[in-house]
């Protein structure tokens, strides 16, 4: 009976010329697919590999798991079926490690970049767009300082009376302020009077 291999970690210049020959090493493959993904047309990175016995199948694990090709390390396991795995989805790595391909679960990157974390809730969706805004300063102290100011007229302490713009009561005098810019020093006025 006849036992499919699976290849991976290929590197993406691998033909099936090139699987077949290395592979031949071991006895000659009864077929090789390389799949391609349908809209770029470049190959997948992995690859199955048959032989017709399963001793030979057995030897090419052996030989080839771990052994770079093209520059990267080889994953060579036997395939599963379709049912195994489930539908379409990747192959299932249990909480015990990697599975014996030598896969397994990425480690974390080490340059301190955010981590994912398949656990932690999903961000809000209605957030805006941009930086964050600041945070704001005093909060609630601040507002409690703001109500506790007074509001309205600047008090003068001349007069002891407070004024407004709005302030034209004819019914109070109000007190002769020296204007700097209207007035003329005391010298002038005095010559002008003689």
């Amino acid at each position: 009976m006849a036992v499919r291999l699976f290849v991976g970690n290929l590197s993406y210049a691998t033909t099936e010329a090139d699987l077949r020959s290395y592979f031949g090493t071991v006895a000659p493959p009864s077929q090789v697919v390389l799949p391609v993904d349908r809209e770029t047309g470049r190959p997948r990175g992995f690859a199955f590999v048959e032989f017709a016995e399963r001793a030979h199948a057995e030897d090419a694990i052996q030989r080839f798991n771990g052994q770079v090709f093209n520059g990267r390390p080889l994953a060579v396991s036997e395939a599963r079926a379709r049912e195994d795995r489930g539908p379409g989805g990747p192959r299932p790595v249990g909480p015990s490690g990697p599975r014996p391909g030598g896969f397994g679960p990425r480690p974390a990157p080490s340059f301190g970049g955010p981590r994912f974390d398949p656990a932690a809730p999903a961000p809000s969706r209605s957030r805006n767009f941009g930086p964050d805004a600041k945070p704001q300063r005093g909060g609630a102290k601040k507002k409690q300082k703001d109500a506790e100011r007074p509001r309205g007229p600047i008090p003068v302490k001349a007069t002891s009376r407070s004024f407004t713009l709005d302030d034209d009561s004819p019914e109070v005098e109000l007190p002769d302020i020296d204007d700097f810019a209207t007035s003329k020093p005391k010298e002038e006025k005095e010559e002008e009077e003689k």
